[in-house]
């Protein structure tokens, strides 16, 4: 099962990265794949610990696929890390072991402390859709523009039935981010 979280990693200066990324789990492990070269594979690899955020303000996805990357954190509880503050739950990772790819290096994460914020109310549609959204700008550079299009078309019916202001800022930042891939492509 791959579950769609944020992963926040600083280096050992303390710069804080955060990145959307989906996350299996296997028994006791949590897995992290990150793409070879990545801020998150190198911060992860230098200090050997990371936060997995569980969220569901679909405004942070798409915020950090889109330039929007300033949320408010609080300190981690375990580890030096931080933590969304609008996180639902989050848990603290230790890596374990590495197992090494030329393209996406398999990172056995160890849970070191989880910790409940506030319950999940569970998601709308229209979050469905942005998340979804969301995948498909991340990779604008890998899927045919025809094929993006036509998948945002129809993820546009679930939110207009159903999304707040929240998912429709975040859709707002994911078109514009469509629209701007679109008119450098013409260039």
């Amino acid at each position: 099962m791959i579950l769609e979280t944020i992963v926040i990693t600083q280096n050992n200066e303390g710069t804080v990265h955060i990145a959307p990324m989906g996350i299996h789990e296997e028994g006791a492990h949590l897995i992290v794949l990150p793409f070879r070269p990545s801020t998150t594979l190198n911060n992860f690899l230098e200090t050997k610990v990371g936060v997995i955020n569980y969220c569901d303000d679909v405004r942070v996805f798409a915020g950090c696929l889109t330039g929007h990357r300033d949320w408010p954190l609080k300190p981690a509880q375990v580890i030096p890390g931080k933590v969304l503050e609008c996180a639902l739950a989050h848990t603290e990772v230790e890596i374990e072991r590495v197992e090494e790819d030329s393209t996406r290096p398999k990172l056995f994460c160890r849970p070191v402390n989880t910790v409940n914020h506030r319950p999940f109310t569970g998601f709308n549609r229209a979050q469905f859709s942005v998340l979804e959204a969301a995948i498909l700008i991340s990779r604008l550079d890998m899927l045919p523009l025809e094929k993006i299009e036509s998948e945002m078309d129809y993820l546009r019916i679930g939110l207009e039935k159903t999304a707040g202001e929240r998912e429709w800022e975040a859709w707002g930042w994911l078109m514009d981010a469509l629209d701007h891939h679109k008119r450098n492509a013409k260039i």
